[in-house]
């Protein structure tokens, strides 16, 4: 699953999770309807990823191990010369420009445009001449260089997963200059060593840096991978982002199907009839979520079935809740129910006694429960006394934003119906300022605050996942018949991947 969003480390360590090869799994004749999420990302989001790759580059030259060079070559009159490089390092490494494009045949194409990089080493050399004499020498050397590099990517799946082959790598050398330390050595023993070593070097280089770069594409995009997986889970919920179809690569964007089935607890939701079409989404942001009904709803029916739907009130909560009006209405109505006991002795249970269904609408998210309150008086010493218990069915339609770091559920329309309702200060549920302060008080005050407190709940658990690391600019959630848009701009946190390559080398 995509998930995303300042800027990523190299283009391909997240658009890889995006795709696999075609050729390499099976989808079935009609992938589409067992399609519950999907990811979309355009070519702005593209350039914008790609600028960082400079950064994958240079860790790849920086980390690859160059082995010794040896070789030999006979001279008429010097006889046999021998060389040996050793100890290869890369200092001073830069990037002119990067270039990305999307093939339509499930491929990446990148092209870094003059890298120039410094090598140096020690030079070991020695030769036979025609008249016995043998010369041995160690010396520093310095290599100048100037590379354009090009990388076509393939995408493959294994396992219902993204691998990446970066192996289709090509390093073209427009300079190649050694230069020998010290002032004794002579000017035809350097362009000797020059021509002897270039053609070596230049196979030595290209066969590690392009070894590099492919490890670089199967580390990151592990993980993203497991980036993803981690996102969306939370103990024994688990949302299931394998590949659910063949991806669409276009030259504006790239996108990506997922299965998005919930797992709880050995047991797991089905989807068969997806809405899902690409002309579904559009191509003006960087980055697009689609998400069916599917999903969301079994996400609900897990979190249920978990326990948690459960909120509990005490103390100033509690107080603003059975406080929201300064009426003699509400006095009397609160003196009844808790009989002159402190908030902060008293406690106000909400929970679903059924699984929550819900519906998705162009006017937002509409939710069903039947839903318990009930409020208690603990007495100091004494059992918990329930003064208040409840029963209503609750139909809300909720807006979602997402703001300064925040998830904010809004309801915008609400109904309740009371199945249920005991009270101590009223037995006979008779009492007209008790029932109407009640309904008011869920319609007006319970409704915002459950949800308020779900909302909470919900950004919580997605910094806990660092959500909250990423620049998310200007994001939409729309929602439709059967399904929700998230779409939005972003940017990515660079040190997260950077702080987990240099841990991973």
């Amino acid at each position: 699953m995509c998930w995303a969003s300042r800027k990523m480390l190299g283009t391909f360590s997240i658009l890889l999770v995006l795709v696999h090869a075609a050729a390499a799994c099976e989808f079935g004749p009609f992938p589409y309807r067992g399609t519950g999420i999907v990811c979309r990302m355009t070519k702005p989001a593209a350039l914008l990823l790609n600028q960082e790759t400079a950064q994958v580059i240079q860790a790849a030259f920086r980390n690859a191990k160059f082995p010794n060079i040896t070789g030999e070559r006979s001279l008429r009159l010097l006889g046999r010369v021998a060389y040996g490089l050793s100890d290869i390092q890369v200092n001073d490494l830069s990037i002119e420009k990067s270039e990305v494009e999307l093939k339509e045949d499930n491929a990446i194409h990148i092209s870094i445009k003059n890298v120039t990089a410094l090598f140096k080493g020690t030079l070991t050399y020695g030769y036979a001449g025609a008249w016995f004499l043998q010369l041995f020498h160690s010396v520093d050397f310095e290599i100048e260089s100037s590379i354009d590099l090009q990388l076509y990517i393939d995408l493959m799946c294994q396992k219902d997963q993204v691998a990446p082959d970066a192996s289709d790598c090509y390093l073209t050398f427009h300079k190649l200059t050694l230069h020998l330390q010290g002032d004794k050595q002579p000017g035809w023993l350097k362009q000797l060593f020059t021509d002897f070593i270039s053609f070596t070097l230049k196979l030595v280089l290209k066969r590690e840096v392009c070894k590099e770069i492919n490890a670089v594409a199967q580390t990151l995009t592990n993980f993203i991978l497991d980036l993803a997986a981690n996102f969306v889970q939370d103990k024994d919920i688990i949302v299931d982002i394998s590949l659910a179809s063949d991806p669409v690569i276009k030259a504006s964007y790239i996108e990506s199907h997922h299965k998005g089935l919930v797992l709880y607890k050995n047991s797991s939701s089905l989807l068969s009839d997806s809405v899902f079409s690409p002309s579904l989404l559009t191509e003006s942001r960087m980055l697009y979520f689609w998400l069916s009904e599917h999903s969301l709803s079994s996400l609900a029916a897990a979190a249920f079935s978990d326990g948690r739907l459960v909120l509990n009130l005490r103390g100033e909560k509690l107080q603003e809740l059975f406080e929201m009006e300064d009426t003699e209405m509400q006095r009397k109505a609160v003196q009844m129910i808790f009989q002159g006991t402190s908030y902060n002795d008293s406690v106000a249970k909400v929970w679903s006694l059924t699984q929550p269904q819900i519906s998705l609408q162009p006017e937002g998210t509409a939710v069903r429960s039947l839903v318990a309150v009930e409020v208690s008086i603990l007495p100091t010493g004494e059992e918990p006394l329930v003064a208040l218990y409840m029963e209503k069915e609750i139909t809300v339609t909720i807006q979602a934003t997402y703001a300064e770091k925040k998830l904010i559920l809004q309801p915008v329309d609400s109904s309740v119906e009371i199945k249920v309702f005991k009270c101590t200060a009223d037995p006979s549920g008779e009492d007209p300022s008790i029932q109407s302060f009640l309904q008011n008080m869920i319609l007006v005050a319970g409704i915002p605050e459950v949800t308020s407190s779900i909302g909470s709940a919900l950004t919580s658990l997605m910094n806990s996942k660092r959500l909250n690391l990423f620049d998310i600019i200007n994001p939409e959630i729309i929602t439709r018949k059967g399904y929700v848009i998230v779409q939005l701009d972003f940017g990515f946190p660079s040190h997260l991947l950077l702080n987990f390559f240099e841990k991973s080398l």
